[in-house]
């Protein structure tokens, strides 16, 4: 407790800053909070946390923004989550969060070079940064997670997954049994059900590029996406997609029209993706519009 006290201490030991409307702490970081709770509980290292944040190369006229999570993020929500690591160097961006608490928001400054070389372990420094450069990074603390936390959210999580897993075969088998379909799965479990007989005799290969319409529901109705919906048909590549679509459209001809029953293990598995929850089987409506070769990968 004395240590990190000592370590907190010095932390927050405040040294006039050379950019206007921060402080400089001993460790070197510059800050200046917008919204600060000073009695809230700070994040440490090991909690998981969710972050609004901005980085910005400091420019003498103006700053180059080099990513803003509320245009980048990966799931579109604007918002970044993580487990706070250990610190990477003194005066870092981890120790810029540990001032924090649920709700603050602030700006630190803090080296280019220890971001990329240290934190982001880079062997160079990228392009557009030098040596010297100072990188301004705007965070809003949204949430902060403690370990235990987040190992009983873990273990919520991965009964919850578990109990998905153990129902999707007897869902699917009702389905079956309630649509009196008896097509028999192939080796991977795709159930292919032609609905509309297409032209000519060649089918797509592999790595072709087709042009598709298609409707996909969950075995509850449920629809998740469709290009009839858009008004225009999708076109990809055949091996850039689930395997039991790759599999499928390889069985159709122009023209042609099918049902598919794909099981989660040949489509997004335990993860799901977007209105896709763990562990679903698929059920597509889809029509082979055309199809050529794909270009070269």
């Amino acid at each position: 407790m004395l240590l990190s006290s000592a370590l907190l201490a010095g932390l927050v030991s405040c040294n006039k800053s050379e950019f206007e409307g921060f402080t400089k702490s001993e460790s070197g970081l510059h800050y200046k909070f917008f919204t600060q709770n000073e009695n809230g509980v700070k994040a440490t290292e090991g909690d998981g946390i969710s972050i609004n944040i901005v980085y910005a190369l400091k420019r003498e006229k103006e700053d180059s923004v080099l990513y803003d999570s509320k245009q980048n993020s990966e799931d579109g929500s604007g918002v970044v989550r993580y487990i706070l690591p250990k610190s990477s160097f003194k005066g870092s961006l981890e120790e810029a969060i540990t001032m924090m608490s649920k709700n603050d928001s602030a700006a630190f400054i803090i080296s280019a070079d220890s971001f990329f070389l240290k934190t982001n372990q880079m062997t160079a420094l990228p392009p557009f940064a030098k040596p010297g450069d100072k990188l301004q990074v705007t965070i809003k603390l949204l949430d902060i997670k403690s370990k235990k936390e987040l190992e009983e959210n873990q273990k919520k999580q991965e009964a919850e997954i578990a109990k998905l897993s153990e129902s999707e075969k007897p869902q699917l088998d009702k389905y079956l049994a309630d649509n009196k379909i008896t097509n028999a799965p192939s080796a991977s479990g795709l159930i292919y059900i032609e609905t509309q007989k297409g032209k000519g005799k060649e089918h797509p290969k592999p790595t072709d590029e087709v042009t598709v319409h298609y409707t996909g529901t969950l075995l509850d109705g449920t629809k998740f996406d469709s290009s009839l919906d858009r008004g225009e048909p999708a076109v990809f590549p055949l091996n850039q997609v689930i395997p039991g679509w790759t599999e499928a459209f390889q069985l159709m001809t122009k023209g042609s029209k099918a049902k598919l029953i794909i099981p989660s293990s040949i489509a997004y598995g335990p993860q799901g993706r977007g209105p896709i929850p763990p562990f679903a089987t698929l059920l597509f409506e889809v029509e082979l519009i055309d199809f050529k070769a794909g270009a070269n990968q």
